[in-house]
């Protein structure tokens, strides 16, 4: 990692000197690497603390960095692509699907959701949480909606809440014939129990991914994932299919 001269160049020196560090963690550094203490990094840079820690401070917002407790500042891992497409009609929970179920229960969903399922607000259904992880990381939450109609056989002698009940769920939302789904993607910010999954804090910037599923000519289920924003880009193919994918995948471009 080379030094610069800031003195003269007309943009913020943190910002400057971020572009430098993000040259150099891709030609000097591995994944996992620890970087030099700021005061050194400081030191070779000719730039006070101050200016350092917003340069780290904006590669950690884009993913390039990760800061651990008791480690220090290392290189992050590259980003895998994160495909939300709609042009593989799948019920959540198939054999190729990257989720993995955490618990089930009931529980009354949003207002919002209950507008799209068409069920009465306050009117309880299943829950299932699920999370995706990368690189041993959590990248992204979910809340699957699911009403009793769409799962009417659903043993009722199962443990009422749990993973168990969460895998009974989706095994039995498969057994309808999906007819389509359509996504929805806004920025928005981490709510407290989202940001625990995630590992960031609350207010954090993710990406609410909003699924409907059809079947029998209604919405059988509603999905709510939540992507760390750090994590992901959004890119659009030619199909105009929707897919999140990151810095080490070809970006498609927009049609």
């Amino acid at each position: 990692m080379g030094t610069t001269q800031l003195e003269t160049v007309p943009e913020p020196k943190y910002w400057h000197l971020k572009t430098v560090l993000s040259e150099a963690l891709d030609s000097d550094f591995s994944v996992g690497e620890i970087l030099p203490n700021e005061r050194e990094l400081a030191a070779r840079f000719g730039v006070a603390r101050a200016t350092l820690r917003q340069a780290l401070e904006q590669l950690e917002l884009e993913g390039r960095l990760q800061r651990r407790r008791g480690v220090g500042t290392t290189v992050a891992p590259p980003r895998m692509g994160v495909d939300v497409s709609t042009s593989q009609h799948t019920w959540p929970g198939t054999a190729d699907d990257a989720w993995v179920a955490v618990d089930s229960a009931l529980g009354a969903p949003p207002a919002a959701v209950s507008r799209m399922l068409g069920t009465p607000v306050g009117d309880e259904l299943h829950v299932v949480r699920r999370t995706r992880m990368t690189h041993g990381q959590p990248v992204a939450a979910e809340l699957l909606y699911v009403p009793g109609a769409s799962v009417p056989e659903l043993p009722a002698i199962e443990a009422p809440s749990g993973q168990v009940r969460a895998r009974s769920v989706l095994r039995e939302l498969q057994r309808l014939g999906l007819e389509g789904q359509d996504r929805a993607v806004e920025l928005g910010s981490a709510r407290a129990d989202d940001a625990k999954q995630l590992d960031r804090l609350p207010g954090a910037p993710v990406l609410v991914v909003t699924t409907r599923y059809f079947a029998a000519g209604r919405t059988a289920a509603v999905s709510v994932a939540t992507y760390r924003a750090d994590t992901c880009r959004l890119t659009f193919g030619d199909s105009g299919d929707l897919e999140i994918s990151h810095h080490d995948t070809p970006t498609a471009h927009a049609s």
